[in-house]
């Protein structure tokens, strides 16, 4: 029976391909639908081009990752885990390699050759490729269910754009959209699906960019330190007196605000926040030390230095660009001698290093996020299977849906795991 199934896919990126490979392999007749003139763009530029395809961290961390909607994912990530992932890539001839923070990337740390071993599993398992070929909607039809004589929607394929302009049906037995969320839209995720979910009637949730750069209000201040990049410091940020997010790692100043892994994590905690007002980020570049122990550290430093001027005193403990921002914050005379800072001085150097504190007014646009916070409604879709609640027949995966992680590979597993779940509940599906 399922040699005769057909199921088409709509969207060539991660999600889409993997779907594909798992439904291929249950022996379904499988046909993927691309509108981009090549496959998987913006898994192309995943990772700055090289592609963190997964985490190799356990299941608990694996789940701690996901900031929307985790518990839904529990039958898709057990169904097909991080480590199934990482077999079933080695096992197409895409030798991996595991760096800090458990992220995954393969050992050529090429983007292009995560795309070449998903093509491969396609060509091998049969699977059609249709490419530069633009879905222009769903195909569905009424039917009347024989046991509760209620009557419910059913997709029954695609419609592309004929030759001569109007709209064909390209028929389906099922078919599972993977086109993306709304982030980069360059690389072709514009929103189709969650435009066909809605006039289907899913609920959509509002969507936002997430793993962005935020934007602060300190221009002057974020433009002098541009480039610079901060490692092993904590960044908490807080609305009002309630603390939305805190995590130890790298960040990084922008000419607009700040980036880097840490405040892109933030990003996914704090979108709706900060899309209502603006928050406050305190930087504390000295983590590893309390006030007092800091305070012993730069009056060690001070006593190396007791006969110059503050401004030049201070190179043991920040980087070079930091020290103007950190002297201006402090309020001590930069020409003062070190050995005349007083008490009170000190403590609003420590002050001015624990808690580095800035504005943040808002979110980098969709076309800067690397994936989108908000999605089709998980609570429309069987976490068992990825089907539609709504519509039999039509099966959801991806980006598309409401389900997004912090950087380091998580997000990828998302794809990867519900295209997975998709693919083979479509191929085994019996029921229409």
């Amino acid at each position: 029976m399922n040699k005769e199934k057909h199921i088409i896919i709509a969207g060539g990126g991660a999600a889409g391909m993997i779907a594909a490979v798992a439904a291929a392999r249950e022996g379904c007749k499988v046909s993927l639908y691309e509108k981009n003139e090549k496959l998987g763009k913006k898994l192309f530029i995943t990772g700055k081009g090289r592609c963190n395809v997964t985490n190799a961290c356990d299941m608990e961390e694996l789940f701690g990752a996901v900031v929307t909607n985790r518990k839904f994912l529990f039958s898709s990530f057990y169904g097909f885990t991080n480590e199934d992932v990482m077999e079933l890539f080695e096992e197409a001839g895409l030798p991996l390699k595991i760096e800090r923070g458990n992220r995954v990337f393969p050992c050529s740390d090429h983007s292009s050759d995560v795309i070449a071993a998903l093509e491969r599993m396609m060509r091998q398992a049969g699977v059609k490729v249709y490419l530069r070929q633009e879905i222009k909607g769903l195909a569905v039809r009424s039917e009347e269910d024989t046991d509760t004589g209620a009557v419910r929607q059913v997709c029954c394929g695609i419609c592309l754009e004929g030759p001569d302009g109007k709209e064909k049906e390209v028929p389906a037995d099922r078919v599972i959209l993977a086109t993306g969320g709304v982030s980069y839209p360059s690389t072709g995720s514009t929103g189709d699906g969650h435009a066909w979910a809605k006039m289907l009637g899913h609920k959509v949730t509002d969507l936002l960019p997430a793993l962005v750069p935020f934007e602060a209000a300190e221009k002057e201040e974020v433009k002098a330190l541009q480039g610079l990049s901060l490692k092993n410091i904590e960044i908490a940020v807080y609305n009002g007196k309630k603390e939305l997010y805190r995590e130890f790692g790298e960040m990084l100043f922008t000419h607009f605000g700040v980036s880097g892994p840490v405040i892109l994590s933030a990003s996914s905690f704090c979108a709706k926040a900060v899309s209502k007002g603006a928050l406050k980020l305190v930087i504390d570049l000295k983590p590893a030390l309390s006030g007092e122990q800091l305070d012993e550290r730069i009056l060690r430093d001070f006593a190396e230095a007791k006969n110059r001027q503050f401004k030049n005193s201070l190179s043991h403990l920040y980087p070079a660009k930091l020290i103007p921002e950190i002297v201006r914050r402090s309020g001590i005379d930069p020409d003062k001698q070190v050995n005349e800072i007083t008490r009170q001085e000190r403590r609003r150097l420590v002050e001015a290093t624990k808690g580095l504190t800035f504005t943040l007014t808002g979110l980098r646009p969709f076309k800067e996020a690397i994936i989108t916070q908000g999605g089709i409604s998980v609570k429309e879709t069987d976490p068992s299977t990825m089907e539609s609640k709504r519509v039999k027949g039509l099966y959801f995966a991806g980006e598309l849906l409401d389900l997004d992680a912090v950087t380091g590979g998580f997000n990828l597993q998302i794809a990867w795991s519900t295209g997975w779940q998709a693919g083979k509940a479509a191929a085994k599906d019996t029921t229409l």
